[in-house]
């Protein structure tokens, strides 16, 4: 069964690290240094981890890392795992649901994405405030088991205002410009074209991207309080003269990560205070 799986999977970490967490952290392309300011680490690769998804894609280490950030407890996960590398939506989410039963009660999810809204510029931060899913496929799909959460999810609020508020003040309290804006999640893997990006653009959104959706709706699923970030490495399809690689993402998401970093930690030290 599904939940066993998820359990033989916890069990193995708590038996690995002090899996202690109040906070976790899913880590988007080229922004897994936020690991470097974490105190006490204790790392546990995912390839050690029974059940556990391997990462195939550049700029994903494929690491669960526990440690401090000030007093808050953080779990990382370096490098997430994508609809379009072969995994089916359930496994994509399959850190979320152990999460879960790790006792973890708020999620920050980090992405790399495309900017649609034009007054964004590559290196922008956005705070994601609601999600358009364009993949007809959900890791919710299947029978369902109660110990996870309730059939029929909420999905009004399902990135916290709660932690919105407490983004946005960390932001302007560092100097920091946050955007604000809604992400599309799109197949991939290869990138969107321009007659999409106008779709996209008409359904009222300002990024698009290839991850976070997933994860978010088993953690609203799972009554895990979601918190997501996502870094403008391109402008997409239509809006840029350059042609679109992961080389240019993963640089652009690298150059980012210090200010990313700075966030995040004021972010949950403000938490912890």
């Amino acid at each position: 069964m599904f939940y066993d799986r998820v359990k033989e999977s916890a069990d193995y970490i708590r038996s690995k690290a002090d899996a202690g967490a109040d906070v976790a952290l899913i880590l988007g392309s080229g922004l897994g240094r936020i690991v470097d300011i974490m105190e006490n680490r204790k790392t546990v690769p995912y390839g050690d981890i029974p059940n556990f998804p391997k990462s195939s894609v550049a700029g994903h280490e494929g690491n669960l890392v526990f440690g401090n950030i000030g007093s808050t407890r953080v779990m990382a996960l370096q490098g997430r795992f994508h609809y379009y590398e072969g995994f089916t939506m359930k496994e994509v989410a399959y850190p979320v649901y152990v999460m879960k039963l790790l006792g973890i009660g708020e999620m920050i999810v980090t992405n790399a994405c495309g900017g649609i809204n034009e007054s964004f510029r590559p290196g922008d931060l956005m705070i994601i405030d609601d999600f358009i899913n364009s993949v007809s496929d959900n890791p919710l799909i299947g029978a369902n088991d109660e110990r996870f959460g309730k059939r029929f999810p909420d999905m009004s609020e399902p990135y916290s205002r709660e932690l919105r508020d407490a983004a946005e003040k960390a932001a302007r309290d560092l100097g920091i410009e946050a955007k604000h804006g809604v992400y599309a999640f799109f197949q991939g893997p290869c990138y969107e074209t321009a007659a999409e990006i106008r779709m996209f653009r008409t359904m009222g959104s300002d990024a698009v991207g290839m991850s976070t959706v997933p994860e978010t709706i088993a953690a609203n699923y799972m009554g895990i309080k979601t918190l997501g970030i996502a870094c403008i490495t391109n402008m997409a399809t239509g809006l840029c003269k350059e042609k679109h690689s992961h080389e240019e993402v993963v640089a652009v998401a690298n150059k980012s990560s210090e200010k990313l970093c700075m966030w995040i930690e004021k972010l949950l030290r403000d938490r912890g205070a």
